[in-house]
Formats: structure tokens, C-alpha cells, sequence
């Protein structure tokens, strides 16, 4: 089926439904409204689908493992058989391993622990703080940061020099090989939706001898992910973004590093033997499975969700997500063109392919004033700020960390640089009549400015009520 077919059909081209879609909000000028959820790039709503599995499960909740009652079996089996429901919804290969974590942040910072001694690491200025700060917590572990790319080929160029450049450490020196290298690179950026050339970035990491993860926090809710396709060694992401309701993340991947290393965190389910030494210590053999780094009473509500939320996104079927996104894209994009006072943010150009997820700056709008607005009057919520990517929101803006004043006060005159961004993001959720709230509410701030008097309270703009 083609993508113009789907974006034609009305039934293809329906929301799937997600928790909150009937939520009702005051506005401060009278009345209430649906609540226009567009901050899918923070948290997605849950799909009802997910809801209604992790409901029906909750009676039979158990331990799991170790017990040997029917709801720790059943528990059991539900945990594991969800391990492979992601195995295959990532296209996981037979030998590798499916890490259960709390986040894609704990599941990089896993990655992290576990990196052999004096690893080397790539990563672009550009990422999320989750994919940027973990690796320099390794004292033994050199971090090199690649500046802001400004096309996905220029991004592959700048990978290849710099894995050309790496040269040996003092202690390979002598011809020996470099030592271990890895290099790590979203697949959308959480700032501006934009696809980043992960095939290409993987070619170019395993053709110096350097392994790759793949920051998919963005990328999986919105597109199919494959760890075979790509050819990525790890994946990382959220179940809190891929439609499930619940604090659980996913590591996926080789698992050599991963068997090789100390466990991420020492405790049961991680020990598959303990013994007392003679001189009084113990003696610990650690699994060499993904429980190795799985210690303590897992998040088994957590795992299903996010297995429960893959079947759903499978099921749905990817080509018609995407194609009704797109389809979204294009007309938030073609809607913001049509004010001249928003600049909508990009790195590789207007033409980039992207997911769901824009930032842009008004004129004479601080970023604040302008969310706490669309909030207040139109009850829609998006996001302000720098989006935990500090270094990319300023590269994009061109400025530097300043006080942003009062939010009733214009950030910035026409013409002169803001200091942080808006973001609005959507997904499988998304009813149409959100988009369009959101474009009519966005014409109206600009031309007719707020109906409302907003003040800063703990460094966030409100409403005065």
C-alpha cells in the first residue's frame, strides 16, 4: 500500500486510542476542553490497548523466578515471554541479549558501566544528555565530542575522520590495535525530529573497528527499529515513550560486554551462586544472562507493558503510522509557515526527513509565556526549554545560557536571538483537532498576543489566578 493511499483512507488514518484522549481542562478564559496532549516526545500517552493488558494481568501478579506458587510461574513466564516479544519486535539476533532497565537514561549509563578498560568513545555534541553524559562517569574511558553536523552526510564524514584519526593509545602503542572504540548517535533527535543516518554511522563505526548503540528513544514509537537491518550493536529506549505506562526501559544487544563486565548492580537474581570463603568473604558467580545485570525484584508490570505496546505498534502496522505522521508533519509544518514570526529549528535543513517532534522560536516571545498561553487559553501542552540538549538547543539558536527574565516580558525583540525553544510533539495518538488547535491557537498568540496576565513562579510561567 502505498502512503498516499493510506493518507487518503479515513478508517487506516484514525488515532490509535491512548488513555486521556477525554480528559477535560479549565481554560483561564472560561470553560473547559479536551486536553490537546502534544509533548509525546517527554512522555506518550499510554495506548488503551497496553492498559487493558497490564489490567488484565494485575490479579496474577507474583514474584518471579524463584517461586514456586501458579502467579510466580505465571509471572515468570509473562516476564520472560515479553523479553521475547522485544527480542523480535527489535529484531534481535540469536545470540543477544535483552537487558530489562528503568529508562533508556539507565540503559545507557548500563552501556557505560560495563565498557571494557580505556574504551574510546564517540558522540556528537547533538545528543540527548541521556546519550551525551553517561560515558565520562568511566575515569578509564576517553570521551571525544563531535561538533554539530550540519547534513547527514557531513555527520558521516565527521565520524570517519575522527575514527581515522583515533590513532593508538600509549598503551597499544607499537602497531598493536587501538583498543576498544564505541561510538553512540540517536536515530531521531528528541529537539527536532530530524532522522539521523544510522546505517551509514554504523558502516562507518565497524568499518575502523569501533561498535555503535543506537539511542532509539525517538526513533522506535514512531518508526520499526531493527537491530539486524541497522546493524547497530545496541539499541537503547523507553517504555514511557513507546506507549506504556510504566517505568521500565530496554538495552538491547551483543552480549559479550555485557557478560564480560561486573554486574550493573549487585544483588539477587543477578548471583547464580554464593559461597562463604574460608577466610570469611564469599565467593559470588554471576549469571551470564540478562539477569546478570538485572538484580532485585524486576519491574515485571513494566517489561509487559512495553511487550504488550510493540504487539500494539505491530499490529497497527508501521507503514500506516507513519504515513498518517507524516501526513501530521506536514501540515504543523505548512501551518507555521504561514506566520512569519516562527522559526521552526533544524540541523539538516527544512527538507530532512523527520518524526513527529518540532521546536521552534516566536519574535518578541519569551518560549514560556508562549507554552504557559497555549496552555491556559487553549488547553494544549507542549514543552519549553532546551529539552535536556543543552548544546544542541544553543547551536540551533545561536546563544548562549542567559536569565530569561520575567516570562510577561518578550524574551527577545523581532530579530534578535531567543534563548530557548518551544516543542510540540505527537505520535499514534494524535487526533486530528489537536493539530489544528494548536496551529489556530499558535496564528492567534502571534497576531493578537495573550488574553491573560502570566507571572514566574519557581522558574516557570503560569497564569495569574
Amino acid at each position: 500500500m502505498s502512503v498516499s493511499a493510506v493518507a487518503t483512507d479515513p478508517a487506516i488514518c484514525a488515532p490509535l486510542p491512548v488513555l486521556g484522549r477525554d480528559v477535560r481542562v479549565p481554560l483561564v478564559t472560561g470553560g473547559e476542553v479536551d486536553y490537546a496532549a502534544l509533548d509525546y516526545a517527554a512522555s506518550a500517552p499510554a495506548l488503551q490497548r497496553v492498559w487493558d493488558d497490564v489490567a488484565a494481568y494485575a490479579p496474577y501478579y507474583g514474584s518471579v523466578h524463584r517461586g514456586a506458587g501458579y502467579l510466580s510461574q505465571l509471572s515468570t513466564d509473562l516476564f520472560e515471554n515479553s523479553r521475547r516479544t522485544i527480542a523480535e519486535f527489535l529484531g534481535c539476533r540469536a545470540d543477544e541479549q535483552v537487558v530489562f532497565t528503568r529508562s533508556t537514561t539507565d540503559s545507557l549509563n548500563l552501556l557505560a558501566a560495563v565498557l571494557p578498560q580505556d574504551t574510546r568513545v564517540f558522540v556528537f555534541e547533538t545528543e540527548h544528555h541521556a546519550s551525551l553524559l553517561p560515558w565520562e562517569q568511566r575515569a578509564d574511558v576517553t570521551v571525544t565530542y563531535l561538533n554539530a553536523p550540519r547534513t547527514p552526510a557531513q555527520a558521516v564524514a565527521t565520524l570517519e575522520q575522527a575514527l581515522a584519526d583515533l590513532g593508538a593509545p600509549p598503551a597499544v602503542a607499537g602497531g598493536e590495535p587501538y583498543g576498544p572504540a564505541l561510538v553512540c548517535v540517536t536515530g531521531a533527535s528528541n529537539v527536532t525530529g530530524e532522522l539521523w543516518p544510522v546505517r551509514e554511522l554504523a558502516a562507518a563505526a565497524h568499518a575502523h573497528g569501533a561498535r555503535i548503540v543506537l539511542d532509539a528513544a525517538q526513533l522506535a514509537p514512531h518508526h520499526p527499529v531493527d537491530l539486524a537491518e541497522l546493524d547497530v550493536d545496541w539499541i537503547a529506549f523507553s517504555g514511557h515513550k513507546l506507549y506504556a505506562p510504566f517505568g521500565a526501559g530496554v538495552l538491547a544487544g551483543r552480549a559479550d560486554w555485557l557478560r564480560d563486565a561486573e554486574p550493573y548492580l549487585a544483588g539477587g537474581g543477578a548471583s547464580r551462586k554464593v559461597s562463604r570463603r574460608t577466610d570469611g568473604g564469599v565467593d559470588v558467580e554471576w549469571h551470564t544472562t540478562a539477569a546478570r545485570h538485572e538484580a532485585g525484584s524486576p519491574n515485571v508490570i513494566g517489561a509487559y507493558a512495553i511487550a504488550s505496546a510493540c504487539k500494539a505498534l505491530t499490529e497497527a502496522g508501521f507503514d500506516t503510522l507513519v504515513a498518517r505522521e507524516q501526513e501530521l508533519i506536514t501540515r504543523v509544518r505548512e501551518g507555521l509557515a504561514e506566520v512569519p514570526e516562527v522559526r521552526v529549528l533544524s540541523l539538516f535543513g527544512d527538507d530532512a526527513p523527520r518524526v513527529g517532534v518540532l521546536s521552534f522560536v516566536v519574535d518578541g516571545w519569551n518560549s514560556s509565556h508562549f507554552a504557559a498561553a497555549l496552555s491556559a487559553e487553549y488547553g494544549i501542552g507542549v514543552r519549553d526549554g532546551l529539552f535536556c540538549a543543552h548544546p544542541l538547543v544553543r547551536t540551533l539558536l545561536g546563544s548562549d545560557p542567559q536569565d530569561p527574565g520575567e516570562c510577561g516580558a518578550p524574551e527577545a525583540a523581532p530579530g534578535e536571538l531567543s534563548l530557548n525553544a518551544i516543542r510540540v510533539s505527537f505520535g499514534a495518538g494524535t487526533p486530528d483537532e489537536h493539530v489544528d488547535r494548536f496551529l489556530r491557537a499558535v496564528k492567534e498568540l502571534v497576531a493578537d498576543g495573550a488574553r491573560w496576565n502570566y507571572r514566574t513562579v519557581d522558574g516557570r510561567c503560569v497564569a495569574v489566578v
